[in-house]
């Protein structure tokens, strides 16, 4: 087939975050089972496109509300409200419909499009549903928006919160009621858009990177426990916060706990053993200098990456109910807490079983391999629903610009489903 994958930002060659880890296993997976995949979207500064051959760029975006000024939120916040949109897809705007209508053009014929997340699909609904889609939910934004609301602080952040996720609720409801198939990173997220969507919605088990990962680094221990994400994003923070407050004061005092990651303002705390590191240049080498991993989340939607990472680097660990969505089977050295007191005894007695020699990690391969067949599995499946497609109900006729001197003359293109889907 002949695709085109549209998404907020283009996967690219060294994947850090975990939307540019699930981008970039979404391209591979697709181009592994020998489909040509042309990209639309925007790149983020200081980064190179994975298959920059078939990669066009929509420009240089910066969509990290922690990494940009107060002018440039307020511009954003000022043209979701001025457009009627969430402050996600307003970021998106900057290109303009005409842009969007030209390079889909270039790109005809294609069987279908894959609209990878909310930010960009929902920005321009009414060009992409007049072909057929797949929609990739990374999450349920909406319900993550919620969460965000009710963990808000005053009630201007409170207020934001529930108009994005109105505003979320209504694109999500859109996209996944136009799209052929919906892929989601989780079970409880398959029926997380209502009993229309969920017959058509299929869990796509992910992998951190392609390739089967080499055997974790054989580092010395620097520290007893490590954690590591972009704690910036509310969901992440609100996991991160749990820990600190509930689960390290029943710590010992002598744990050594190193937390790296983006941060936008490091929280006291009493444990003596905490540091916070800030970003690190190598995630893998750090997760292996721990005795254990703790895995936080709390709250959100989606699968937590560094879960899966966890698993395929084979480190003991202890997990909450909630990082563990997407996952069917745990390793044997990964246990499940959610109340504190039993999260910290896990945590101690993890620790004390590594320090005493024991080495306590398994091998990541059959977990990687297991996951990465499911994922092509899965994919294959939705794929196939592109020849059945019926056009979007949102629009019968797709606008081809057709340049006459300067001006450009709309003609209406009818679908021919019999012809894959493809405009004619």
């Amino acid at each position: 087939m002949n695709l085109v994958l549209v998404s907020s930002l283009v996967p690219v060659e060294n994947p850090s975050s975990g939307f540019d880890i699930a981008n970039r296993v979404v391209l591979d997976g697709l181009r592994a089972l020998g489909h040509r995949v042309s990209v639309i979207g925007y790149l983020q500064p200081g980064q190179t496109p994975a298959y920059g051959e078939d990669t066009h760029l929509l420009g240089e975006l910066e969509v990290t509300n922690a990494k940009v000024g107060r002018v440039t939120k307020l511009r954003w916040l000022a043209s979701a409200l001025a457009n009627r949109t969430s402050l996600s897809s307003a970021k998106m705007l900057k290109a303009g419909e005409a842009r969007i209508e030209a390079l889909l053009q270039k790109l005809l014929p294609f069987d279908g499009i894959i609209l990878n997340s909310v930010q960009l699909p929902a920005a321009y609904a009414d060009i992409f549903l007049r072909y057929p889609t797949i929609y990739v939910a990374h999450n349920v934004e909406a319900q993550s928006a919620l969460e965000n609301a009710a963990a808000a602080h005053g009630r201007v952040e409170r207020a934001l919160f529930e108009r994005e996720a109105r505003n979320l609720a209504k694109f999500e409801q859109r996209l996944t009621q136009g799209a052929s198939s919906v892929w989601t990173f989780s079970e409880a997220d398959r029926f997380g858009f209502g009993r229309p969507v969920c017959d058509r919605a299929s869990v796509l088990p992910l992998v951190t990177q392609w390739a089967s990962p080499a055997a974790a680094p054989s580092a010395p221990i620097q520290h007893d426990l490590g954690l590591l994400g972009t704690w910036s994003w509310k969901p992440n923070r609100i996991g991160l916060d749990w820990f600190l407050n509930a689960v390290t004061p029943l710590l010992p005092p002598d744990m050594s706990i190193v937390i790296a990651g983006q941060m936008t303002d490091v929280p006291a705390v009493a444990h003596p053993g905490v540091r916070f590191i800030g970003r690190v240049a190598d995630a893998r080498a750090f997760i292996c200098s721990s005795a254990a991993v703790p895995l936080v989340a709390r709250g959100g939607t989606g699968v937590q990456l560094k879960t899966i990472e966890t698993f395929e680097l084979g480190m003991p660990c202890v997990a909450t109910g909630a990082a563990l969505r997407g996952i069917d089977a745990l390793p044997e050295n990964c246990a499940v807490a959610d109340d504190p007191a039993i999260f910290a005894q896990r945590l101690i007695e993890r620790v004390a079983s590594v320090r005493a020699g024991n080495a306590g990690r398994v091998s990541g391969t059959d977990f990687h391999t297991a996951q990465k067949t499911a994922l092509l599995s899965t994919m294959e499946r939705g794929l196939n629903r592109f020849a059945k497609a019926e056009p979007s109900p949102v629009a019968e006729t797709i606008r081809r610009p057709v340049e006459r001197g300067r001006a450009a003359v709309v003609r209406p293109v009818k679908y021919s489903v019999h012809e894959g889907g493809r405009p004619r």
